[in-house]
């Protein structure tokens, strides 16, 4: 009977990626983590045998921490850090899932000091910093691009379905009042590609911002030449356009602020998906 039930339901890639979608829009973050099942299903999904699952919801959870308010209650829910550590722990898992957990464990984990002390937030980020740029780890580095176009949340959609296509991308950060990204990416992996992925959606474009010895920030063009990218092979498509909540602008199902019940609705159908799944 259970399997019945289950069957009639999104599958689980389908409902992380919804997760991850509506976690990507700022208004939702508060109202996910305090829903009774989403987070306990995005923990239960880090032990997911499909990969891109996994990867899926590590992203969601790494938008939820940028909440600052989510990340004492992300810490305390049951099974969270140890979860992390699993993942990262875990021989078979894919170098940018390691890392993107990795960053989530290290933003929870630093979240007590770092909210309430301000030199702390300070040494936090310097941390964070040297966990991806220093001479200890050679696996990551950290690109800022700001985007001529980003002024919209279809083209931040669009952005986003640009940049994880590109095979050595691990997590990124939307700055949308001043048209900003911030993209985690392999050290192999050159930030022109991202540049290319970028142009490629024919109505945005992107400039590397870079900080002058003076501390100054420039914007710095890329060449107009395109690069090869890698794609992601091993990812699926993410969401049909005919699913994908973000792109129903005008219902703005994701946009807790404006229409609660669309997203509180949502929340409940992937909730009970989550409790068929896992609590019977």
């Amino acid at each position: 009977k259970m399997n019945s039930a289950v069957s009639e339901e999104p599958d689980a890639l389908s409902v992380v990626n919804q997760l991850r979608d509506l976690a990507a829009d700022p208004l939702n973050r508060r109202a996910i983590v305090q829903d009774q099942g989403c987070l306990p299903g995005l923990i239960l999904f880090l032990d997911h045998p499909n990969p891109p699952v996994v990867h899926s919801a590590l992203l969601a959870l790494r938008y939820l921490a940028e909440c600052r308010v989510n990340r004492e209650k992300m810490k305390s829910e049951l099974g969270m850090m140890l979860s992390l550590q699993n993942v990262i722990q875990k021989t078979t898992t894919p170098g940018e899932t390691k890392l993107l957990a990795s960053e989530v464990y290290d933003i929870l984990q630093s979240s007590s000091t770092a909210d309430t002390d301000s030199v702390n937030e300070m040494n936090y980020r310097r941390r964070k910093a040297q966990f991806f740029l220093g001479s200890t780890n050679k696996r990551a580095k950290t690109v800022v691009l700001h985007i001529d176009g980003l002024d919209d949340s279809s083209r931040r959609n669009l952005c986003e379905e640009a940049l994880l296509k590109i095979k050595g991308v691990i997590s990124f950060t939307f700055q949308m009042a001043v048209q900003r990204c911030v993209v985690r990416i392999r050290s192999d992996l050159k930030a022109e590609a991202l540049a290319t992925a970028i142009a490629s959606t024919k109505v945005m474009k992107a400039q590397q911002v870079v900080k002058s010895e003076s501390g100054e920030e420039m914007l710095v063009p890329f060449q107009d030449t395109p690069v090869e990218v890698e794609q992601n092979t091993d990812l699926p498509e993410y969401l049909p356009e005919d699913e994908s909540p973000s792109k129903e602008q005008d219902k703005a199902v994701s946009r807790v602020g404006s229409h609660p019940e669309g997203a509180a609705s949502w929340l409940s159908t992937a909730a009970n998906f989550l409790s068929r799944s896992f609590y019977w």
